[in-house]
């Protein structure tokens, strides 16, 4: 969350959040700001629900995705990040793509991959696949093994 440089009046976008884990904290940071939550799954999109507003969270809204069309409003993120969900990802041109539509000129997008993950990318092949679509990396965070790159567009 503190390589995210959140500030309380932000419009953030999770893609892939699971059961809203990194989500709720999100959401108590951007006191005047929203958190967009965008999944392929429904069910992952309810468990986050079911979790933020247990916690009385009103700030996020939940985006179902088909993987091809995220169908939101280019220019409109401060900040897009993903943690453990890249290499999931099918088509990753068209996500990196997507993202670099719907990021601000000074947003970032922060991607993080952990130990463990059967799917996790190694920092210089996530690097050269990102900066391929239009980003730069502006800080990374972390060693081989758990790291967080953030980028910026150029």
């Amino acid at each position: 969350m503190e390589q995210l440089d959140l500030k309380e009046d932000l419009n953030v976008l999770e893609i892939g959040p699971g059961p809203g884990y990194f989500s709720t904290h999100i959401a108590k940071t951007l006191k005047q700001g929203r958190l967009f939550l965008l999944d392929i799954q429904q069910e992952m999109l309810d468990f986050a629900r079911k979790r933020l507003v247990k916690r009385g969270l009103k700030n996020v809204e939940y985006k179902l995705t088909d993987g091809l069309n995220f169908d939101l409003e280019s220019s409109f993120f401060d900040r897009v990040f993903m943690v453990t969900v890249i290499g999931e990802v099918e088509n990753k041109d068209y996500y990196l793509r997507e993202i670099h539509r719907v990021l601000k000129s000074d947003g970032i997008l922060s991607i993080s991959e952990l130990a463990g993950d059967p799917d996790k990318m190694a920092i210089d092949d996530l690097k050269d696949l990102v900066c391929q679509h239009g980003f730069e990396v502006s800080h990374i965070f972390g060693t081989h093994r758990n790291y967080t790159i953030n980028f910026t567009k150029k």
